[in-house]
């Protein structure tokens, strides 16, 4: 099913982003396109990305028997704004490449990549109107209002991821406010969001609104496992990253709560390359990684037993079932 709904994603979202296609802007327009994988150099599947929350959307939608066409312009609303925030977070995190290609700020410069990010918030924004088509008006509102609290909730978990940088004295508790927003938030909304606008009542639409804020923890919790533990060759990305970049992620919050070799060596400074297998060992032995992949199985029975509730329908759900445990069980 999802190779059925994939190309109405795309379509619908250059649909979209096409606003900007006019004479004057088309070279404005082409910087949308180019980092939603459209476009330039390396273009096609790989820079796109898996287009995850969209599809949880519609997959959502359908699996409470509604017709996912109709949720097209919302799962594209949800997927603008991911990108929206992904171009703002390159320019934050000065990071030079995005899915293997350079990042629109490296491109074209931060003033004219922040007024990318600007123009996919707005897109995501109008797509949601698009909704009175099929929907009705209080229930094109709600689900403005849900994706408007979790843009709220965005900025709060990237206040705190980037606030955290230069502390020292972090816990573990500090670790789940600030990926509830930066990662959570988003896929709890893409689920409350279908299951709105599939028709679902109020209980079942919490019980998918928990099933994807539980799922994003536990995604996230995995994804801090493979960025340090995790074979390059299947992740696409070094797993000496991580320790060098001195991510505050969850194994590393509890090492530090533990003392020994690892948290010593974390206090004195910048992890060296040649440095990062020995410092992941010393993690190990510190119990970080026991107690990251702990908490990665509790949130996953979780986010499972919500989507249990929910009670999914037909080829929808279990399409929905199989992507949720494909997304828990990321090889290593």
């Amino acid at each position: 099913m999802i190779s059925d709904l994939l190309p109405s994603i795309e379509s619908e979202l250059q649909r979209q982003v096409a606003r900007l296609d006019q004479p004057r802007t088309r070279a404005f327009h082409e910087m949308l396109t180019y980092h939603m994988g459209w476009t330039g150099e390396g273009a096609g599947p790989e820079a796109t990305g898996k287009r995850i929350r969209p599809l949880m959307v519609l997959l959502t939608a359908a699996a409470c028997g509604a017709d996912w066409k109709r949720a097209l312009p919302a799962a594209a609303a949800v997927e603008l704004v991911h990108n929206f925030s992904l171009v703002h977070d390159d320019i934050q995190d000065n990071s030079p490449k995005r899915r293997g290609r350079p990042t629109a700020w490296v491109r074209w410069g931060a003033p004219m990549a922040i007024n990318v990010g600007d123009a996919l918030f707005v897109i995501s924004n109008q797509a949601l109107i698009d909704l009175l088509e099929f929907h009705p008006a209080d229930r094109v509102v709600r689900a403005s209002s849900i994706l408007h609290d979790t843009c709220l909730d965005l900025t709060r978990g990237q206040f705190l991821d980037m606030s955290y940088e230069e502390r020292h004295d972090l816990s573990v508790d500090d670790y789940w406010p600030m990926v509830g927003g930066k990662t959570a938030a988003l896929l709890a909304a893409c689920c409350h969001i279908g299951a709105l606008l599939g028709g679902a009542d109020e209980t079942r639409q919490e019980s998918y609104r928990a099933f994807g804020f539980d799922l994003g923890l536990a995604f996230q919790v995995q994804d801090d496992i493979l960025g340090i533990w995790g074979d390059e060759a299947v992740t696409g990305k070094s797993a000496a990253s991580d320790l060098v970049e001195g991510k505050n992620s969850l194994p590393v919050l509890y090492g530090l709560s533990q003392g020994g070799k690892f948290s010593e060596r974390w206090k004195q400074g910048p992890i060296q390359p040649e440095e990062v297998a020995q410092v992941a060992q010393w993690l190990v032995d510190a119990g970080g990684y026991e107690y990251a992949q702990s908490q990665a199985k509790q949130w996953t029975d979780k986010a499972l037993q919500s989507l249990e509730s929910a009670a999914p329908q037909g080829q929808a759900g279990e399409t929905l079932i199989g992507l949720a445990h494909k997304l828990l069980k990321r090889e290593q």
